[in-house]
């Protein structure tokens, strides 16, 4: 059996305030929150999905907002920049809104493409790319027209304490193409549409440690659990040792680390977010999974509350 990722599935990531974090990606990135939950591990807090209208596997970047935790630092065993893809022509319309929002941002140029990097309130790095590839969104909110909106996931920049043994298992194991290589970064291609470009600083990255403005992990696309089965053991078989499956609800979850100490998850791409909400109604209230809604008004008493706003910026 060929085994070939089509790419990313999700990135979830450390944040502090829960409405600052709404306030950034849906109030100015104009991404939609299509779940309200809480971390399954941890249900004093909050796990927040924002992506297109239905949170399609790679549109999907989620969250574990943790008021008062302590400040990461962006390292080796990390993504080091979640990229976003818009579409082409785009760039003027997020680089005005980026400067109204008064968010500093930087222009650069890799593998003949233009970017624009900045960072959320929480010192998440992020850029945007323009691509042809991937469907439009058809979520509008906040001034962000569909034509220009986020598509989804462009990829990510990997940085890995070990970063041959990463590129490695990229290519040997999660089978993406290396296509280029420029200015000490190394850029490999899955096989989907979106959320398939990644690129792996070559050099050895001194270690990062997890905290707000730091990424948890990075979720690989699998078609349902028997494809997922079927990865658990070819990843085993590769002498990486993976976590049993896991039920997140809205998709079922394998975890392991490769050898650059960067979290990979696989994850499937059905049941998807309308599983326990309609699609006119995603992220609208608390979901909690069944063992949990014993606990409801224990769990909603001790989370802070937030709302999707437009921002004071748009509407000036």
């Amino acid at each position: 059996m060929t085994f070939q990722s089509m790419g990313i599935h999700h990135i979830t990531s450390f944040v502090g305030n829960a409405q600052a974090n709404a306030d950034f990606y849906a109030g100015l990135l104009g991404l939609r929150l299509v779940k309200k939950t809480i971390n399954f591990d941890a249900p004093e807090v909050y796990h927040l999905y924002f992506g297109n209208e239905q949170g399609s596997p790679g549109t999907i970047v989620t969250f574990f907002p943790f008021e008062g935790g302590r400040k990461g630092r962006v390292g080796g065993g990390q993504v080091g920049y979640t990229t976003f893809a818009i579409p082409k022509g785009a760039m003027p319309f997020w680089e005005a809104r980026l400067e109204r929002f008064a968010v500093p941002f930087a222009r650069v140029a890799r593998f003949g493409e233009r970017y624009i990097q900045f960072k959320d309130g929480d010192g998440l790095q992020l850029e945007l790319v323009e691509r042809e590839a991937g469907t439009l969104s058809a979520w509008s909110f906040g001034g962000v027209p569909v034509d220009l909106a986020i598509k989804g996931f462009g990829g990510a920049v990997l940085y890995s304490m070990a970063p041959e043994r990463t590129m490695r298992l990229l290519e040997d194991v999660m089978g993406l193409e290396r296509v280029a290589e420029e200015s000490g970064l190394v850029r490999f291609r899955a096989a989907g549409d979106i959320g398939n470009i990644v690129d792996v600083n070559a050099a050895p990255m001194g270690r990062g440690y997890g905290g707000a403005g730091t990424v948890h992990h990075i979720a690989w696309r699998a078609h349902d659990r028997g494809d997922q089965e079927a990865w658990r053991e070819h990843v085993e078989a590769a002498g990486y040792r993976s976590t049993p499956i896991v039920d997140r609800n809205y998709f079922t979850a394998l975890y392991f680390r490769e050898d650059g100490e960067i979290l990979f998850e696989i994850a499937t791409d059905p049941p998807g977010f309308v599983v326990d909400e309609p699609f006119e109604a995603l992220g609208g209230k608390l979901m909690l999974p069944d063992w949990l809604e014993p606990r409801r008004e224990e769990i909603q008493r001790g989370l802070p509350p937030f709302e999707i706003r437009v921002r004071e910026e748009e509407e000036a």
